[in-house]
């Protein structure tokens, strides 16, 4: 009888140091370590993803090519990897998709990070399986995976500059509740928004920005006398670098008497833009808005893609957009008939 008592009180007590235990878990607890590749000693951070930007909310020594967080921040949610801090590179940035399991990174910096292995995450893994899949339907994806972070990634991320606004709004009706709040959706919906605003035959919206100087500049300032167009870059975008000759070269043809070109970076850091403008010698004049993709010029013309551009006639209206390389000449020497 004593036995059967003590058992009972044994399996009591398991049963009950269970439950504290399950209970006792912090779900919004990191549970992420892993390798450096190539680096033994120095500093790795964490970084949140907010907005197309990494902005780092914690960091950790690397010990003999080891590391290991334990911050306490929301999961599941999207995150970086990078051994900078300041975060003017999104490219110095791996991203990555945490939840409150165990995982493991073997962190690898060459070639874009294409050697980095993470286990651990399904929201992860789904990202890397989502984001293969090239000529998928974002509709059908979203549908197959409504509460996943990973696909509403995909959905932001990759397709929503392509997407007419009632194609963004019928993909946010297809997300799971648990994410309707989330600040993706928020920026979705707000694009939505805004690109029937800006669609060719409405006025440019007017915005303001920094000049190299350090001066506050409104776009309203250029507009009323010659074509405008708006080129949105940056110092680290490989494809607007490139495209940077063919401004120049029109510039040079049109900016006399026709064409005013008004770059707005969305660097979040001024050294590297100035560095940019004078490399790529761009003699326009040039706008940075450090909130990068939070600025307020990105968010009136609902660019999600860099380079984007926006032509303008001399009574503030939209009259082209996105125009690179031979379109962009084509389209200046029919208005200008040259």
């Amino acid at each position: 009888m004593k036995t059967n008592k003590f058992y009972k009180y044994t399996l009591a007590a398991i049963f009950l140091i269970t439950i504290i235990t399950a209970c006792s878990k912090n779900p919004n607890k990191l549970d992420l370590s892993g390798t450096v590749n190539n680096v033994t000693t120095g500093k790795i951070y964490l970084q949140q993803y907010i907005n197309k930007s990494f902005v780092t909310i914690d960091s950790t020594n690397i010990i003999s090519g080891r590391f290991k967080f334990n911050t306490e921040t929301k999961l599941p949610e999207i995150y970086g990897l990078s051994l900078y801090g300041s975060g003017e590179n999104p490219f110095d940035s791996y991203i990555l998709f945490l939840d409150n399991n165990p995982i493991k990174v073997e962190f690898d910096t060459i070639n874009e990070f294409e050697k980095t292995i993470v286990t651990g995450s399904k929201e992860h893994d789904l990202y890397l399986e989502l984001r293969a899949q090239k000529k998928a339907n974002v509709n059908d994806i979203i549908k197959e995976h409504p509460s996943s972070i990973a696909a509403l990634y995909i959905l932001y991320r990759y397709y929503s500059y392509r997407l007419s606004p009632e194609e963004i709004n019928a993909n946010i009706e297809l997300l799971d509740p648990s994410l309707k709040n989330s600040d993706y959706v928020k920026v979705l919906t707000e694009l939505a928004n805004t690109l029937s605003k800006v669609s060719i035959g409405h006025k440019a919206p007017d915005f303001s920005a920094t000049d190299p100087e350090g001066k506050n500049v409104k776009l309203s300032d250029y507009l009323g006398t010659r074509y405008v167009l708006i080129d949105f870059w940056a110092s680290w975008c490989a494809p607007c670098r490139k495209e940077n000759p063919n401004l120049v070269k029109v510039y040079e043809k049109y900016g006399a008497k026709d064409l005013e070109i008004i770059g707005v970076s969305l660097d979040n850091a001024t050294a590297p833009w100035k560095k940019a403008i004078a490399a790529d010698g761009l003699t326009w004049p040039q706008l940075i808005d450090e909130n990068a993709w939070a600025g307020e010029g990105v968010k009136n013309y609902g660019v999600r893609l860099i380079p984007a551009n926006f032509l303008i006639d001399k009574e503030g209206n939209i009259v082209a957009k996105n125009l690179k390389g031979e379109e962009l000449e084509k389209t200046l020497a029919n208005l200008f008939n040259h």
